[in-house]
């Protein structure tokens, strides 16, 4: 099978300083703080985790910029509302495909997710080709050749998410019972986010972290 993996970049992730300081204005007590230190970690762990007061983990955001996840997975990822998303436009860029070499399904594999099964995959390719020509039919407007891209067709997107809503994002997707795609997704976001901040969501994750 061809290897493909999601790409994800972390494009900005808030200091943990900035949630220590929320809890610490409930109770006052700044004067406790070490800067986002481990007096601050272990603060942050036991009030938002253990004591899940967890509308202060929502003073942390991470923004993403998740590159090669299908179409299929999109909708998955949609279902979770409390975030923001700014998805990469079929509308004003499905051009990409018109010139496109697609003679062979490795070519092919930069624009649709494989799956392993022989039959979705030529399913697909076949998908595939057949919107190039209706692509390369510059009579017919892109707003109306949108509504022929197969649900493997590969897409991109920045999304920014809280601690909160990443923590049951990560929780859901990464149990063996998700979408095997948004599985990978949800692996690969957890890897690339910040060392120091792993220990938040180490115990929302199933699969692949050692607990």
């Amino acid at each position: 099978m061809i290897q493909q993996t999601p790409h994800i970049t972390l494009l900005h992730s808030s200091p943990l300083d900035v949630c220590a300081h929320a809890i610490r204005t409930c109770w006052q007590s700044f004067d406790r703080s070490d800067n986002g230190g481990e007096k601050d970690k272990e603060l942050i762990d036991r009030v938002g985790n253990k004591y899940s007061h967890k509308s202060t983990l929502e003073h942390l955001s991470y923004t993403f910029y998740i590159q090669g996840i299908s179409r299929a997975c999109l909708q998955e990822l949609a279902r979770h509302r409390i975030a923001s998303y700014s998805v990469k436009s079929s509308r004003y860029t499905l051009v990409e495909l018109r010139k496109a070499d697609i003679t062979t399904l490795e070519k092919a594999s930069k624009y649709i997710r494989l799956v392993g099964i022989e039959a979705v995959d030529n399913a697909s390719y076949e998908a595939l080709k057949r919107l190039q020509s209706l692509i390369q039919d510059t009579s017919i407007k892109n707003d109306y050749v949108k509504y022929a891209m197969p649900e493997s067709y590969l897409t991109e997107l920045t999304w920014s998410i809280n601690a909160r809503s990443l923590q049951n994002f990560l929780q859901l997707r990464s149990s063996k019972h998700a979408l095997w795609e948004i599985q990978a997704l949800a692996q690969a976001i957890y890897s690339v986010l910040p060392d120091e901040h792993k220990y938040l969501f180490q115990d929302c994750v199933e699969d692949f972290v050692s607990k």
